[in-house]
């Protein structure tokens, strides 16, 4: 199953590039949320793929009993979604101002101040 995340991982960074490196900024937009998508895909394929039992230590025990789940990778890419929506949040409104200031969504349009 690694491997085939790991194409994956790899067609999701590739287009990701492939769309930030457009002029417009929506591409750039949507670019930087499946760059978001595939570094969390890569924590949790990092981490291991494999299913375990909640890491509960039953009472009187030092360890938990058999293969359990890390949490650690989970925490860290729920985090990193809520961040990926605030940013997506504020990319949209951003978008919207600026196409309602400079016309166009030409990246190259937008490097003027003088509106």
């Amino acid at each position: 199953m690694e491997p085939v995340m790991a194409v994956a991982i790899g067609l999701l960074y590739a287009s990701a590039i492939f769309l930030m490196l457009r002029r417009s900024i929506v591409k750039l937009v949507i670019g930087l949320m499946l760059l978001s998508n595939a570094a969390n895909l890569l924590i949790f394929t990092s981490a291991g793929m494999t299913r375990g039992a909640p890491p509960l230590i039953p009472e009187g025990m030092a360890a938990p009993l058999g293969p359990v789940a890390d949490p650690l990778p989970q925490a860290v890419v729920l985090t990193a979604i809520v961040i990926a929506f605030g940013v997506l949040a504020f990319a949209v409104v951003l978008i919207r101002r600026a196409y309602e200031i400079v016309k166009a969504d030409d990246l190259d349009k937008m490097k003027e101040t003088d509106t």
